[in-house]
């Protein structure tokens, strides 16, 4: 088995329309976002008025993030939009995720045409000029926001580190290189200027397991206090220094590298196969939290085990850990429900009513949207619906931890089968990438949290808040805010995100492997 690492670790190193049951269109076997909404919901015009202040709010926290020199996003800033305290950081997937803002913000008319170019080419003119690995074109996990430097300290500014060059992290900039080039044709040769470049082969380890896996990503210098692999899996330039992970589960946010290295026609097909729906239905698998039930089934050549989890009578394929983030995100860029409906297309709406399930009659926290966020208490915590996640360790959805382990069936028995939750931690980006599936419950959602909560100030949603002791981490994050605005240009742009990333060519690329799959998915 090969190390599979949490969201936090990366930065750190680095129901829904199925609540119908059966009669659902997520259960007939076409359920397209973008038909569902148009044929089983329409926005009312307080929904519009209310989205769209969402939206401006959002966007006013992206502004107060960016360097108005480099165009480079801060992280994260406190509290503040009018006096904002900076981060000193950035990475390739903040940028990116300014980038793909700032053309929702033009299409929803917050910004002018004109405004949104000079936003893209600033941020866009900085990234080709930034110092960067350059054989492969990829970018280094860190970046100075005010300068555009590269970082040689960690974000706590506590101890140095090697520039580490991370695979997932490039995958969601060339995302949004993918969108400008479409969404800004007047940007197009400068966003093309900085993907062409770009070689995701670097990342694709043939030798990993028949048909290869997606490295987590390397350094272009031996770092003093970490044992890596020596190679060069792309052949071009010197050998890099390979950290001792790949991603091996495919329901996580990293199978968005694997789509870019096969958008870009740069891996194999296999790749997607190699992954892991589940882990092994086996004893010698029974450290994780359920044991898994699905049948065998052959694509590519490849064998491949379509296990599911079970949560309240419904079977999904998990995440890594529960949470929406990894669920979802891709689904941004990718339309998995509408390209593949046998599988993302019955396991995102199911993801989804397993969230609301979760806060509103599981655990009982009165709100839901579960996924990695700041703390309420102070620094950064993964959230989510544990009894879905593969983690032993658990992303919890409350600030006590609470930890869900359903044995594995004929090999040992559970510790904590029926758990009893606490102070639930429910983060508002999770709503926001739930509502191309769960429109009304998840604006309903939205609103309670506003306004009974009171998690919102000037820049939108804060991050995170704790539901019973309304605790709330007053900051935002780029990355959330950024999944918050790529969220509404597709609900309310007309897949806006989506039509700009799948090009025909794209498309052609990836539909037809991903549409060829069936998940085990499906109510019990």
């Amino acid at each position: 088995m090969t190390a599979t690492i949490s969201r936090r670790t990366l930065l750190a190193s680095t129901g829904a329309l199925a609540l119908a049951g059966a009669a659902s269109p997520a259960f007939g076997g076409t359920p397209d976002p973008a038909t569902l909404l148009k044929g089983g919901w329409k926005p009312s015009r307080e929904d519009k008025a209310l989205v769209g202040r969402w939206a401006r709010d959002t966007w006013r926290s992206l502004v107060a993030m960016t360097d108005e020199h480099t165009g480079l996003p801060a992280d994260n800033i406190g509290e503040s939009v009018t006096s904002p305290v900076r981060s000193n950081y950035t990475s390739p997937t903040n940028i990116g995720g300014y980038l793909w803002s700032t053309v929702v913000a033009k299409h929803l008319g917050i910004i002018s045409p004109q405004e949104s170019l000079r936003r893209i080419t600033q941020t866009l003119t900085t990234m080709k000029n930034a110092v960067h690995h350059e054989p492969s074109g990829m970018y280094f996990n860190w970046y100075d926001e005010a300068t555009g430097a590269v970082r040689y300290v960690d974000p706590d500014g506590t101890k140095p580190i090697t520039p580490f060059v991370s695979s997932v992290d490039n995958a969601w900039f060339a995302c949004a290189l993918m969108v400008v080039r479409n969404a800004e044709p007047r940007a197009r040769a400068l966003a093309d200027s900085v993907l062409g470049r770009m070689n995701f082969k670097f990342y694709y380890n043939p030798d990993a397991r028949p048909g290869g896996l997606m490295r987590g990503g390397f350094f272009e210098t031996p770092p003093p206090d970490e044992e890596t692999d020596k190679g060069n899996h792309a052949g071009v330039g010197p050998d890099v220094y390979y950290r001792k992970f790949h991603y091996d589960t495919c329901n996580t946010e990293a199978r968005i590298a694997g789509y870019m290295g096969f958008a870009l026609g740069q891996v194999p097909h296999t790749q997607y196969f190699a992954t892991y729906r589940t882990f092994p239905d086996t004893c010698d698998w029974s450290w994780v939290e359920q044991k898994p039930k699905g049948v065998h089934r052959t694509y590519l050549g490849l064998d491949v085990f379509e296990g599911t989890y079970s949560y309240r009578g419904m079977r999904i394929v998990p995440s890594w850990g529960g949470d929406m983030f990894e669920s979802l995100m891709p689904d941004l860029f990718v339309p998995e429900a509408t390209w593949a409906p046998r599988s993302w297309g019955i396991n995102h709406p199911l993801t989804v009513r397993a969230q609301i399930e979760h806060g509103l009659d599981d655990a009982r926290y009165g709100y839901w949207g579960f996924s990695p966020a700041s703390n309420p208490k102070g620094g950064y915590s993964v959230y989510g619906v544990e009894p879905l996640g593969m983690d032993p360790g658990g992303y919890p959805s409350d600030l006590e931890g609470t930890n869900y382990d359903g044995g594995f069936e004929g090999c040992r028995e559970g510790t904590n089968p029926n758990p009893t939750y606490g102070d639930g931690v429910v983060t508002p980006h999770a709503a926001f990438l739930a509502m191309a599936y769960a429109p009304r419950q998840a604006i309903d959602n939205l609103h309670k949290i506003e306004t009974n909560l009171h998690a919102y100030g000037g820049g939108g949603f804060y991050d995170s808040v704790a539901v019973k002791s309304g605790l709330i981490a007053k900051r935002y994050l780029s990355l959330d805010q950024a999944m918050v605005m790529g969220a509404i240009g597709n609900v309310f742009g007309n897949d806006l995100i989506r039509r700009s990333f799948g090009s025909p060519t794209v498309e052609s690329r990836i539909r037809p492997l991903i549409g060829m799959e069936q998940f085990e998915s499906g109510l019990e």
